[in-house]
């Protein structure tokens, strides 16, 4: 009898503290029946968001042995996703799993992890940048934020608002890039302060899509990882793509709002523990829209 738990290989790094990365991927895949299998890229004693100070152990040498005994022993997945890459090395060594593991059927999601609010994060310069668009090439799916979209298209700086034409135009860009499908998070709504925007774009059928949240002023690490799980679990238990990012959205919401009413320091992340069971649940079609 063959496995059918979807298996996703999810190449990020892993923090013992914090909810972010690998520990806000298993949790959030797991509880939605698939088989998350983690490359770690390395690991940290703490996240970054928040803290001062961590301890970090780059796992830039042991990838390419790790993945060779994944070879030895046949696993195949349903699904790459890759995040957090702290360096070159660790992109072409990317590069080259996608090209070994990919089948016609695997879904490859790749999340262009470089910087927020704005700016670069402070492990990464702008040689950074055209090496991301090479992987982003591979990818059949792409999730940066507003920000890593920007530079992802050449910008230095990244606008504050941004119209409607313009966002369409960005997206088919980016699409030309190589992935059959954009979505941009964490967009500024430019009729609208209280709410921010997801916007996606389906190069195969012309599509885009809008979803709106209403804002709330509190940051938590860890959100943009959970939100790509959630989509990409709803997308492996066969949903189509706006209804998966509905799904991805109202999850977020569903916990920002949820954690946001405890006094808690952010840096810890939402309280997803809590939130988990929602994603057992086929959520009510409410949000998206065409863009």
């Amino acid at each position: 009898m063959h496995n059918t738990v979807k298996k996703v290989a999810a190449i990020h790094d892993l923090s013992g503290y914090g909810r972010a990365s690998l520990t806000a991927i298993i949790p959030t895949l797991s509880a939605m029946g698939i088989q998350v299998c983690p490359l770690p890229t390395a690991i940290l004693s703490n996240h970054t968001g928040g803290f001062e100070t961590f301890s970090y152990l780059d796992l830039t040498d042991n990838m390419e042995e790790y993945i060779k005994h994944w070879k030895n022993i046949g696993i195949d997945f349903d699904c790459i996703y890759s995040g957090f890459l702290g360096s070159g090395r660790q992109i072409d060594i990317v590069s080259v799993f996608i090209d070994d593991f990919r089948r016609e059927e695997t879904l490859v999601v790749i999340d262009p992890v470089m910087g927020d609010g704005g700016k670069l994060y402070k492990s990464f310069d702008w040689n950074f940048v055209p090496l991301m668009k090479e992987l982003v090439a591979k990818a059949d799916i792409i999730t940066p934020n507003f920000t890593e979209a920007a530079f992802l298209l050449g910008y230095k700086e990244c606008p504050k608002e941004i119209s409607r034409e313009e966002l369409k135009d960005w997206l088919k860009r980016l699409s030309e890039m190589g992935p059959e499908t954009v979505v941009i998070t964490s967009v500024p709504d430019a009729n609208n302060s209280e709410y921010t925007n997801v916007v996606t774009y389906s190069k195969k059928d012309n599509h885009y899509w809008k979803l709106n949240c209403r804002y709330i002023p509190a940051y938590y690490p860890g959100t943009g990882d959970t939100f790509t799980s959630v989509m990409i679990g709803s997308l492996l238990q066969g949903e189509n793509l706006p209804v998966s990012l509905d799904k991805a959205m109202q999850f977020i919401s569903q916990c920002i709002k949820s954690s946001y009413g405890y006094d808690y320091p952010n840096r810890n992340g939402v309280l997803l523990e809590r939130e988990l069971p929602f994603l057992r649940t086929r959520p009510l079609i409410s949000d998206y829209e065409t863009l």
